[in-house]
């Protein structure tokens, strides 16, 4: 789904919003269908959802494909979330729209709770990933053995809890 007209982006739901109605502040969209979508832009930093260690660790070892973002980032994350949820997230490039602030926005047929969650789920399988090419038997055994006792759901909690200074721009 795109930006249709310029100014509004349909949801997933079919509800439209128009893109001057998202403040850069925005982490969840109270939508009329009567659900919360979660709202992402490209200049929330990555460490909305990780700590920043692992943030440094993902753009030391993930390579970016983009000479436009060579930094793994935000939009490596929603591009992860959307080749994985494809109809449920829905995208617009407002580099057009001066008046916005932001450049790129995904929001989610989820919360931005249940987004963070996605999102953690798809950074862990592509760890496990890039551990099988290892080639080391002990480290995949010790991956699997760290993520059984991995909860995503606690650590979603937790991180929430601790990055949360100002509860209104990180619903």
């Amino acid at each position: 789904m795109s930006n249709a007209g310029g100014e509004r982006l349909e949801l997933p739901c079919g509800e439209t919003v128009a893109l001057t109605s998202l403040d850069l502040g925005m982490r969840e969209l109270d939508c009329d269908c009567g659900e919360s979508h979660g709202v992402v832009m490209d200049m929330h930093p990555p460490t909305r959802f990780f700590p920043e260690f692992l943030v440094e660790t993902l753009d030391d070892v993930v390579e970016t494909t983009s000479e436009e973002m060579p930094d793994f980032g935000t939009p490596h994350l929603m591009g992860m979330v959307m080749e994985e949820f494809p109809e449920q997230i829905a995208v617009a490039d407002a580099t057009d729209e001066g008046d916005v602030g932001f450049a790129m926005v995904w929001i989610s047929e989820f919360d931005a709770r249940r987004l963070h969650e996605v999102i953690v789920e798809l950074v862990i399988e592509m760890m496990e990933h890039a551990v099988s090419h290892a080639e080391s038997d002990r480290a995949m055994t010790e991956f699997e053995e760290q993520m059984l006792e991995f909860d995503v759901t606690e650590f979603v909690d937790q991180y929430r809890d601790e990055r949360d200074l100002d509860p209104e721009p990180y619903v």
